[in-house]
């Protein structure tokens, strides 16, 4: 491979990426495609003509990717979580999430959810999981059109997540039980999100302590706003001992210097930021430019692509785009990005390898793509890296 040659749109959907989330940070609901919600909606609809939800497409149309956080929850609680609300819809919805993440060249997903209780009270929070692990268990992509296995092949794993704006401590605490129940099935780490002007985190202690000693992977929403950003919350998340930080946004310079002396994993979600307004400016401004250089894996992600329509081969179409990256660039950073999973050595170890396979590989169309505009919204085999390090 020529890796002088530009990036484009073919390179990095040709990419093996890892989808921490992002990429290893993708929650479930906010990752099912508009198309998947109406879908679902007219089913329910059709089988009750009183269904009293809205269409999707009518809260969400075509387009519209400018949420705010406030708005952001709003429509999780008025239409997703009003539909995806039985195991015929979250199997559905969550089929659908699965087929667009290989589609787009994800190779390792690590999906994170929220253990929930459906509203008429089907199912039950471990009911939900078992679902979803049974989807994932099950996942069979509708097109498959390589040849070799190892290049087919999508690891999913799962991420439980403590939502800091409803959970109690006892909830948190039921969420890494579970977790802990149903590991072999997949389930590999704990994760806290939810609305970050909302909840206490310090109560979650006794959760992470459990999870941590279990040897589930943790990973934390942290310093997303300005009121989830204070000195004390980041360094009581801190204190969490996480393996990985999502969006690291208001970050004070004393905690990225204790950051980097972790060399924790970074989860950045460059279209979400951007078009959530929860970064001052565009995407030049990301602290992605901070961060990319640095000794921290970090993993772009998509964080909620229903919601801002970007899939991870755009988010490294757009960070070699406005930072300059040439293919030699995103390589380094995806090998290095792959040392923040947490589904194990072997997995790294493939995942490496299929970086290395992809970089011999002549791409069959490598035009240069329009980049869409700002307005549009362990013991483990050490990777080869240009120009030697890791």
């Amino acid at each position: 491979m020529d890796l002088t040659n530009p990036v484009t749109q073919a390179f990095t959907q040709a990419l093996p990426k890892i989808e921490p989330p992002s990429q290893l940070h993708a929650h479930l609901s906010g990752s099912i495609s508009r198309q998947c919600l109406h879908e679902i909606w007219a089913a329910k609809k059709a089988q009750d003509p009183a269904f009293s939800i809205e269409d999707p497409w009518v809260i969400m149309p075509p387009g519209k990717v400018d949420y705010t956080l406030q708005t952001f929850f709003q429509v999780f609680s008025k239409s997703i979580y009003q539909l995806v609300t039985d195991a015929e819809s979250i199997k559905y919805a969550t089929t659908s999430v699965l087929n667009d993440f290989y589609n787009d060249g994800v190779r390792y997903l690590e999906l994170r959810t929220t253990p929930r209780k459906s509203p008429d009270g089907s199912l039950s929070k471990e009911e939900y999981i078992l679902t979803v692990l049974e989807c994932i268990s099950s996942f069979q992509p509708k097109s498959n059109q390589k040849k070799n296995q190892s290049q087919s092949k999508m690891t999913t794993n799962l991420i439980l997540s403590i939502d800091r704006s409803n959970d109690t401590a006892a909830d948190a605490l039921e969420t890494v039980n579970l977790a802990i129940a149903h590991r072999s099935k997949g389930i590999v780490g704990i994760d806290l999100c939810g609305n970050p002007s909302k909840g206490d985190v310090s109560i979650y202690r006794s959760a992470f302590e459990k999870a941590r000693s279990a040897g589930l992977g943790i990973t934390v929403h942290f310093g997303e706003t300005a009121s989830s950003g204070t000195k004390e919350e980041l360094e009581t998340l801190l204190s969490y001992n996480p393996d990985r930080l999502g969006h690291v946004i208001h970050v004070p310079d004393e905690v990225k210097e204790e950051i980097e002396r972790r060399k924790l994993g970074l989860e950045l979600c460059m279209s979400c930021n951007v078009h959530a307004k929860m970064i001052d400016g565009g995407f030049l401004d990301h602290h992605f430019g901070h961060w990319r250089c640095g000794e921290c894996p970090v993993v772009l992600s998509t964080d909620d692509v229903g919601f801002f329509c970007s899939p991870v081969s755009n988010e490294y179409v757009l960070a070699a785009s406005h930072f300059e990256l040439s293919r030699k660039d995103i390589l380094r950073i995806c090998r290095k990005g792959i040392e923040a999973i947490f589904g194990g050595c072997a997995e790294k170890n493939r995942l490496w390898g299929l970086v290395d396979e992809f970089e011999g590989v002549k791409l069959e169309s490598d035009k240069v793509d329009c980049v869409p505009s700002e307005a549009d919204g362990c013991v483990v085999k050490t990777p080869r890296l240009e120009g030697g390090g890791r």
